[in-house]
């Protein structure tokens, strides 16, 4: 009984440490301001919502049993996003899952306080969850002396073609290595009236590093795992793609704060095919340069 309480009690030294450091943690300097900056959030298609900053995309499914939050944008976006959250009508305590697409300070910044805030459980890849627990420190290209975000914990570590599944809705998560180990995409179906939408919420394998990749001890398999993520990306079907930052699939081209809703205008495969074109002659180069 004694070993018990003294377990409780360290888990709850443990969580007060790291809800303190998420309220004083610090992104790294050079920052955009577009990562921060505010922009209406609007539904998407069906049950998908976007509820993220000007350039860091943050969706919100709604479900029958909950709802779902895939990115949390930097840790000074809490409050931002849950003011998205409740302008659209929805609760910001109905917040059942955490996922996210990449362990990077700008896309799960304020994971740990949304996660304190709601009682969610926080769902990620299994290749991310070493990095996570030290706030990016380890990470092979980000990494450094201090955290660039408050450590977390995951709730359940996730597999490559798992569901994940909440009241009504499911979607599966594909893992794309490269950017992180854990990097992935979601991929799932909604509707609304008219007809359904297969939707890939993509994380575009963007190069991070500037070593070559033979001198990144701590990633041996990245040039590997680029590989296999730019021939998986390009076999996925569907009828609308989105991505981790909204200037990814041209958000601010396609959508403005005061238009309607228009599933039809993120229904843009050319686009994404060129983008994914664009991103691999870059690893090409890299590769190349590399020898």
């Amino acid at each position: 009984m004694l070993k018990f309480k003294s377990l409780v009690l360290f888990c709850l030294c443990l969580i007060s440490s790291i809800n303190a450091f998420s309220q004083n943690v610090k992104e790294p300097t050079g920052t955009p301001k577009e990562w921060s900056a505010a922009y209406a959030p609007f539904r998407i298609a069906g049950n998908l919502y976007y509820v993220g900053t000007y350039d860091l995309a943050c969706y919100l499914i709604t479900t029958s049993k909950g709802n779902i939050l895939i990115n949390t944008g930097l840790s000074s976006s809490a409050a931002l996003i849950k003011k998205n959250i409740e302008q659209l009508g929805f609760k910001f305590s109905d917040t059942k899952i955490l996922l996210t697409t990449q362990a990077h300070y700008d896309h799960l910044g304020a994971m740990a306080e949304i996660k304190r805030l709601t009682g969610a459980k926080f769902m990620v890849y299994k290749e991310d969850a070493s990095v996570l627990k030290d706030g990016g420190k380890s990470d092979y290209a980000l990494g450094g002396k201090e955290s660039s975000y408050a450590p977390i914990i995951p709730d359940k570590l996730l597999r490559n073609n798992e569901v994940v599944t909440l009241g009504n809705f499911s979607l599966k998560m594909l893992h794309h290595p490269g950017h992180t180990k854990g990097s992935c995409s979601f991929i799932f179906s909604t509707a609304d009236k008219n007809r359904s939408y297969k939707v890939l919420i993509a994380n575009m394998p963007s190069i991070v590093t500037e070593k070559n990749f033979e001198d990144v001890k701590e990633y041996p398999k990245i040039a590997e795992d680029y590989a296999y993520t730019f021939k998986s990306m390009k076999t996925l079907t569907f009828d609308i793609w989105l991505a981790s930052h909204a200037s990814q699939f041209k958000l601010h081209e396609k959508h403005k704060p005061s238009d309607g809703y228009h599933p039809e205008v993120f229904m843009d495969r050319n686009g994404y095919i060129r983008s994914l074109n664009e991103l691999e002659k870059a690893y090409t180069e890299k590769i190349k340069n590399n020898k």
